[in-house]
């Protein structure tokens, strides 16, 4: 299975975007997929993940009430919306997958748990 991440660019704070991660090679709604970025000099950071065969979601504590995340499973896409962005939010956002089911939406806030990773998408936000 392939995912692309894509939607990513330079938006002032304030503005909202909404980056998309598109899986092929593979049926969407099998696969647990997360958002994660990376700052330069920081380590990686949970976002959004979304549970399969589940309307069951989880984000991160830096981005509740600001970011979404949603799937689409008839698009094979995953959509991660984000308002109110701010400079600290700067980072290249991955998108992750996993076939594999865990209990609770919460195990899928862990990074080593995915099998599957995008190429990333830079999103700069500027004050």
């Amino acid at each position: 299975v392939q995912l692309q991440a894509s939607g990513g660019g330079l938006v002032q704070a304030g503005d909202s975007l909404r980056l998309s991660c598109a899986v092929s090679g593979g049926t969407l709604r099998s696969y647990g997929v997360g958002w994660f970025r990376q700052a330069p000099g920081k380590e990686r950071e949970f976002v959004a993940a979304t549970k399969q065969y589940s309307s069951e979601t989880t984000h991160g504590d830096s981005v509740k009430d600001r970011f979404t995340i949603s799937r689409d499973n008839a698009k094979n896409t995953v959509y991660l919306s984000m308002n109110n962005l701010k400079p600290e939010d700067t980072a290249v956002y991955f998108c992750a997958g996993t076939l594999t089911r865990y209990a609770g939406v919460w195990y899928y806030s862990d990074s080593s748990r995915y099998n599957y990773w995008g190429q990333g998408t830079l999103v700069t936000v500027s004050s």
